[in-house]
């Protein structure tokens, strides 16, 4: 039998003040589960859980707003999922402060030695104190990746997995050089063969020095279960300014990165440079069809939502990637990636919908009931939600530029 509590009780117990509870209720992010006949709001154990996920979003930096329109009513195992990242974020924080206490010591120590004001190390103080944005922004994108890849995961009707697929058109063989660009949370990497010997060096770099980060930690506890591993690199880098020597790798991998690159001749530029003469440059993306049931979904309940603000597609996609790719490559293939997500759950497709980098989270706030309802109502009516996938990935070798 559930025990429940009054709002002033609820709020003792979460030790957060009775106006904190009544706002969360106010704006909806937080309903008590009952209102009694006196008109008393009346909150559960249950209720607490999700109180919790709350303040641990919040203490993350996801803002109210962000926080009510993402589903929070999920197993205490997602409840773990966010204190880990949590423990992460912390993590990064303290390394951070570690940095920042150490500059202000030395700056005070110039000071009271009578030195001569350095505005050089005042602006590196600004830049170290305004970096502690960019490491929860950081974990905000991750948590928006991982939703993302969930979906595909458990809806998709190629069970060898996006992943897997791109793993095995690698064949990455016995002393090769490896390079990897945009590499997020080293998620290709989790599929390297435990029993296979690997005499290779292995190169990923990203621009996010959380995510290179999260993708040392993944596959250096992945790598310890194997008996000849290769030998992995991790760098903080820009793909427009690769800082590699000429023609030092053998394969160059660019998974779902391209149309997020200001300047992609120059990315390819780069590419090129350091692919040796018989190298392969392999990079992914999708087309135009791909998930297009979902931006047609959120249209038809507001057509004011956009999920991108350009449809990526345009910017380097399976329509005009071989021409892009032509005035760095001679020999370009194309490989499709056969799939569908076949949805039957309305949370991970909300979920999915409110990750994406579009004015959703915008237009949803304070309708995520009505939108959910809305989801909800298609999928009974036609018992499942498909979703047209339509990604691939291009092959490229002869780099122009030797001929």
């Amino acid at each position: 039998m559930s025990t429940y509590y009054t709002t002033g009780e609820f709020a003792k117990k979460a030790k957060v003040t009775i106006r904190t509870i009544r706002y969360y209720d106010k704006i909806g992010i937080l309903k008590p589960s009952q209102v009694n006949e006196a008109g008393y709001r009346l909150y559960t154990d249950e209720d607490f859980g999700k109180l919790l996920k709350i303040l641990c979003l919040k203490s993350l930096g996801f803002s109210l707003q962000e926080i009510g329109v993402m589903d929070i009513e999920e197993e205490k195992t997602d409840l773990k999922s966010a204190l880990q990242t949590q423990y992460l974020l912390l993590k990064r924080k303290l390394e951070q402060y570690e940095i920042m206490e150490e500059a202000l010591r030395h700056t005070i120590e110039l000071l009271n030695e009578g030195g001569e004001q350095d505005w050089n190390e005042i602006l590196k103080l600004i830049h170290l104190c305004s970096m502690e944005r960019s490491i929860v922004d950081q974990y905000k994108d991750e948590t928006n990746l991982n939703i993302r890849i969930v979906l595909h995961e458990k809806f998709s009707t190629n069970k060898q997995g996006w992943f897997p697929w791109i793993y095995e058109q690698l064949q990455i063989k016995e002393k090769k050089q490896v390079l990897e660009l945009g590499c997020g949370n080293g998620k290709l990497w989790s599929y390297l063969e435990l029993d296979k010997s690997y005499d290779s060096r292995i190169c990923l770099t990203d621009r996010s020095a959380g995510m290179i980060q999260d993708a040392s930690e993944h596959i250096e506890r992945r790598i310890q279960a194997m008996k000849h591993p290769p030998a992995f690199e991790y760098k903080v880098m820009d793909c427009q300014s690769i800082s590699y020597e000429n023609e030092q790798f053998d394969t160059v991998i660019a998974n779902h990165l391209l149309f997020y690159v200001e300047n992609i001749p120059t990315a390819l530029s780069e590419v090129g440079r350091v692919l040796k003469e018989d190298g392969r440059f392999y990079c992914s993306t999708y087309g135009k069809q791909h998930m297009i049931e979902i931006t047609q979904l959120v249209k038809e309940f507001d057509s004011r939502i956009s999920l991108s603000d350009a449809p990526l597609y345009e910017q380097f996609g399976l329509e005009n990637g071989k021409k892009i790719l032509s005035q760095t490559f001679s020999e370009i293939q194309l490989r499709r990636y056969e799939d569908e997500l076949l949805v039957d759950e309305v949370e991970p497709l909300m979920l999915y919908i409110l990750s994406c980098h579009g004015n959703q989270n915008d237009v949803l706030y304070q309708r995520q009931e009505e939108f959910k309802a809305f989801l909800q109502n298609k999928l009974d009516k036609e018992g499942v939600i498909r979703i047209t996938k339509d990604a691939g990935l291009f092959i490229c070798g002869n780099v122009k530029k030797r001929k």
